[in-house]
């Protein structure tokens, strides 16, 4: 079986809602980090065989297989094809994953992998606003459970034991660690500077410097009326696109590319989809096995941050070490723009695996429905 390697990854700064993104059709999004990947590398797009574009409200301006149409608005030749996954927040890690498999399948040579949510344009649920989305034998099933993510996140501080103060906790260092890592630079070699009505946009807007566990105490839970999830330890709905550039370690000689990392192993795994957002416990434990290497191995976790008690549960029920975990902040500092979150965790991940030398390096999503994708990669 051949390998697959990543040979650059880009990704717009994150836009917070009605925010510096928000008049940029997310095609046009997309087409600016398409458009980083050629400059960067290189690459002739001709030689794309296949652009795998991650996108969870399929609907309104992300509609019509957005994927396809990003590379049109790139400018790519019309023989390059594309495709719109949505697996809920892993649409974009399973992009990368789906692009991976068709390269070391040898079916594809170059692929782009990648995604993007314009939330301002496309609320929030959009796509469940009309209709029923759980039919009827799931309603039974389940007990006409409503599946809310929000309250999944309380059942699970409930089930851990973490009280509200602790979560805040986690909510301030994610904006504390986020802040740093912008303060040293360390994200400018992968964000893609966007042009906003003449002024460039380069830095991350959700982030809230100064946050603390004391401000974050003033604010009212979200989903339940003594819940300890608010919108202070959840993710921050956002606009934002990240790309990839997959192929195989003898093409990219070939295309005189450089990689940066290889795909070492991906793991996809189902768990309870009422409390729904423990998935990366089980998907992290599938792709260690799979990989053959232990947890002490991974040098760096990214753990999306859609609500603080998941990544806490995940470090409790792997004991990894929590100083690898999220060490560059998450989408609790900058937002979770959900089909490109996971593009976008790779390129954070890349980012602090180049900064400490590191060899290998681990992410992991949580997603609606109890989902999840774990990937593990190697730093080249």
């Amino acid at each position: 079986m051949k390998d697959a390697v990543i040979v650059d990854a880009v990704r717009t700064p994150i836009g917070k809602r009605n925010g510096s993104l928000s008049e940029i059709h997310p095609q046009d999004l997309s087409a600016r980090v398409l458009t980083a990947l050629v400059d960067r590398t290189g690459i002739d797009p001709s030689t794309v065989d296949d652009v795998v574009w991650g996108c969870v409200s399929q609907v309104g301006d992300q509609s019509s297989n957005i994927g396809r149409f990003a590379a049109l608005a790139a400018g790519w030749p019309e023989h390059v094809p594309g495709q719109t996954i949505n697996r809920a927040c892993g649409s974009s890690q399973q992009a990368l994953d789906s692009a991976a498999h068709a390269v070391m399948a040898g079916q594809c040579d170059v692929v782009v992998a990648g995604g993007v949510e314009s939330m301002s344009r496309v609320p929030l649920g959009s796509a469940r606003a009309t209709g029923q989305p759980y039919g009827p034998a799931v309603q039974e099933r389940y007990d006409g459970f409503a599946f809310n993510q929000g309250i999944g996140a309380e059942l699970i501080a409930e089930r851990w034991g973490f009280s509200r103060q602790r979560l805040d906790e986690y909510a301030a260092s994610s904006h504390a660690r986020a802040a740093a890592a912008i303060d040293r630079g360390l994200f400018d070699d992968h964000v893609v500077p966007i042009d906003v009505g003449g002024a460039e946009f380069r830095t991350d807007e959700g982030l809230r410097r100064g946050t603390s566990p004391e401000k974050l105490a003033g604010l009212k839970p979200a989903f339940t009326d003594d819940g300890v999830i608010h919108a202070g330890n959840s993710s921050q709905i956002s606009d934002g696109a990240a790309a990839l550039l997959i192929t195989t370690s003898e093409r990219a000689r070939e295309l005189g590319l450089t990689p940066i990392a290889r795909y070492h192993s991906g793991a996809v795994s189902g768990a309870d989809p009422i409390t729904m957002l423990t998935g990366p416990i089980p998907a992290t434990e599938k792709v260690l096995r799979r990989s053959g290497l232990s947890i002490d191995d991974i040098g760096a976790f990214e753990v999306n941050e859609a609500f603080a008690p998941v990544p806490l549960a995940w470090l409790a029920d792997t004991g990894a070490d929590p100083e690898r975990l999220n060490p560059l902040g998450g989408a609790i500092a900058v937002g979770h723009p959900l089909g490109g979150s996971g593009a976008i965790l790779m390129t954070r991940l890349l980012a602090r695996m180049r900064e400490q030398d590191l060899r290998y390096g681990l992410q992991t999503m949580c997603e609606g429905g109890g989902t999840a994708n774990a990937t593990i990669i190697e730093r080249l």
